[in-house]
């Protein structure tokens, strides 16, 4: 049985994970489960860009093969705000992070 590395610790995504993979001859791993502790920092333009840094670190750290994803919020009244590249808490922080492209402040 293949040994796939799951790129969460997030118990809720990780059961979603194996229902979806339920059947496959892979036995899933946490990074907590093989004593991974890695932060990974979620600055690409997309969910895609994302997911796929953290899975090449996960990967990478690991040497295993990895699966990882990224997902967030986007409300379409709100033009599409908040997106996975707002972690902002403040307007003033908005301002001053240059992953935050077009901040929902002016709402």
């Amino acid at each position: 049985m293949k040994l796939l590395l799951i790129a969460t610790n997030n118990p809720g995504k990780m059961r979603e994970i194996q229902a979806l993979l339920q059947g496959l001859e892979l036995e899933l791993v946490t990074p907590g489960q093989i004593g991974i502790k890695l932060e990974v920092a979620e600055v690409g333009a997309t969910y895609a860009e994302n997911a796929a840094a953290k899975g090449v670190a996960y990967a990478r750290a690991a040497q295993l093969i990895t699966l990882a994803d990224d997902s967030g919020l986007e409300v379409d009244a709100l033009g599409g705000c908040p997106a996975c590249i707002l972690p902002v808490s403040s307007p003033d922080q908005a301002r001053r992070t240059p992953t935050a492209a077009g901040p929902c402040w002016n709402i």
